[in-house]
């Protein structure tokens, strides 16, 4: 399941943004401030929002009035479509979600998870509430039914400011909720921090890397001793990308807790994670998110050149497209014009402000761009060059 298009109305700098036909690796560039961290917190506000409610993923980002786009009023708006197989038969399926504030309180305004039945005619609903109330279909497979045959199920949920897909997505018999709520659950909307990854943890479980990354000692631990193969696979890659390191493991201290030592070839004891490079850690770190035995469908990954050196960078790309092959889909947010010389013009997008309000331009579109990528120059080089219009600072 894949993130086709995604629209934005009222969502902080994003007054009014659509981006269609998104592929599996997008990289987006731009100037300080014009709004690539707020592309991905719109991924994270959704995450946010399914795991607690509306109200308090407005409340962690200031509250509406300041998620609210500058001078508007009305609803914030969300639409993402994607593709999803009910019935044996893959859907492009749309979700909807608008927001409004009443008397200092937040409602889900409209929330609607509507694709077409059959080839032609309009989408049909298969989970339309407002403000708590509304209905959801629980046959939805049986495509040979009229429409009124579907059942409707009335439900009211507890407060207006709970997502639908958030309680009816854990019913089997909801199927396109259930899908849409495992699928925005998986995303993965990266905040790492190196200083929160180096330490030791208590001795505990950990199957996937958390957005900050706290837990790398204990993923590390549980890929070793449940996925070796893969183990052996990261720990190859490190050997070819970081001078020096000949092998990694998550030991076990005396007082219980797991710490990562990093051996280089050249000494005999291994250095824990407090003496190596920010870089070494962050390339680990990576490595094993992007060879997670079970890929996220979607990674949001800002500027990882941050700590690598130059070189790594197209081959980051390489493990990100790899990745995609799998089943995942990666946004990357990036100020570097070195990894995007790795990029094409179908994965490259710059954002641009103008007026208070950011735009998203694609690199395909523009035929100056692609002709010049055609002849041979790489991307990196044509926007350092001012190819891509209005994304660097004036």
């Amino acid at each position: 399941m894949k993130i086709e298009s995604i629209k934005l109305k009222n969502y902080k700098a994003f007054q009014n943004l659509e981006l269609i036909q998104l592929p599996d690796l997008a990289i987006f560039v731009g100037a300080n401030g014009v709004g690539k961290s707020t592309l991905f917190d719109a991924f994270g506000f959704l995450s946010d929002a399914l795991k607690n409610n509306i109200r308090q993923a407005l409340a962690k980002r200031g509250g509406f009035r300041e998620v609210i786009s500058r001078g508007q009023t009305g609803l914030i708006e969300f639409e993402l479509q994607f593709r999803l197989v009910v019935a044996d038969k893959e859907r492009l399926v749309t979700y909807r979600l608008e927001i409004g504030e009443e008397n200092g309180r937040p409602f889900v305004d409209r929330e609607i998870l509507r694709y077409k039945r059959g080839a032609y005619g309009s989408p049909y609903h298969f989970l339309d509430f407002s403000k708590g109330v509304g209905y959801a279909i629980n046959n939805e497979e049986d495509f040979d039914k009229p429409d009124e045959e579907l059942t409707r199920e009335e439900q009211r949920l507890g407060s207006s400011d709970i997502l639908a897909i958030k309680g009816l997505g854990q019913f089997e018999r909801f199927k396109a909720a259930s899908a849409f709520r495992n699928f925005i659950e998986n995303w993965h909307v990266s905040d790492f921090h190196i200083a929160e990854a180096r330490p030791s943890r208590e001795a505990g479980y950990a199957e996937h890397l958390s957005p900050t990354g706290e837990n790398l000692p204990l993923v590390a631990q549980y890929v070793y001793e449940n996925h070796n193969d893969i183990f052996n696979t990261v720990l190859d890659k490190m050997k070819k990308r970081v001078p020096g390191v000949k092998d990694v493991s998550a030991a076990a201290t005396v007082d219980g807790r797991i710490v990562l030592r990093f051996q280089d070839g050249s000494f005999k004891d291994p250095f824990i994670a407090s003496y190596v490079s920010d870089g070494t850690i962050k390339m680990f770190a990576y490595l094993l998110l992007l060879h997670d035995p079970n890929p996220h469908p979607l990674l949001c990954i800002e500027e990882p050149e941050n700590q690598l050196y130059p070189s790594l960078l197209t081959e980051l790309l390489d493990e990100f497209r790899l990745y995609a092959k799998r089943g995942g889909q990666v946004f990357v947010s990036s100020h570097s014009p070195d990894l995007l010389n790795g990029a094409n013009p179908e994965e490259a997008f710059w954002l641009v402000k103008s007026k208070g309000y950011t735009t998203i331009e694609r690199a395909s579109n523009h035929a100056e761009i692609s002709a010049m990528f055609n002849q041979g120059e790489k991307l990196g080089y044509l926007w350092k060059e001012n190819y891509f219009t209005g994304s660097n600072p004036r």
